[in-house]
């Protein structure tokens, strides 16, 4: 069990925090900023145009997950610096939901690429397009998501819901 005097501290921390990233472009609410969401912008608009462009599935394989922190430090975000230190503040109730939601949006890039092979493999446009905008959907609403993590929502999206989509 967590004591007082140490919640209070915990408590006073996240208050500096968010003094700290007010005016920025940082969630004070949850001390994450959506520009890490911009990372996944890329691979999901490539997904989008496989349909009409089947070679960009290879540049769908070189896509590569990169965690929060990673994403910031490789960025022209203004307040990078600011981002990544702020991340080892970010109340549980956030970064949970967060990671699982990241998680589950790389899992499903993952499974979007092996599933719309196959189908440029069966040479169906109409199956490749369904396949495609399948999962352009799922990672937009996973998107949607993270992006209500960012500014305060406490809530993932079940992995259930994500599988029944992806079949």
């Amino acid at each position: 069990m967590t004591e007082p005097g140490a919640l209070t501290a915990k408590r006073s921390s996240f208050q500096e925090w968010q003094e700290r990233v007010a005016g920025t472009n940082i969630s004070p609410t949850t001390l994450l900023a959506t520009d890490y969401l911009n990372h996944f912008n890329e691979i999901i608009m490539m997904l989008g145009m496989v349909p009409d462009m089947p070679e960009l599935l290879d540049d769908c394989r070189e896509w590569q997950p990169k965690d929060y922190c990673a994403h910031f430090r490789d960025s022209g975000f203004s307040d990078r610096d600011l981002a990544v230190a702020a991340y080892e503040h970010v109340p549980d109730r956030y970064r949970k939901p967060f990671e699982e939601t990241i998680a589950q949006m790389n899992a499903v890039v993952a499974a979007a690429i092996d599933i719309v092979d196959e189908a440029i493999a069966g040479g169906d446009a109409a199956v490749i397009g369904e396949k495609a905008r399948t999962a352009v959907n799922i990672l937009q609403r996973l998107q949607d998501y993270a992006s209500a993590i960012i500014h305060g929502s406490q809530h993932a999206m079940k992995q259930e819901e994500i599988d029944s989509l992806l079949r």
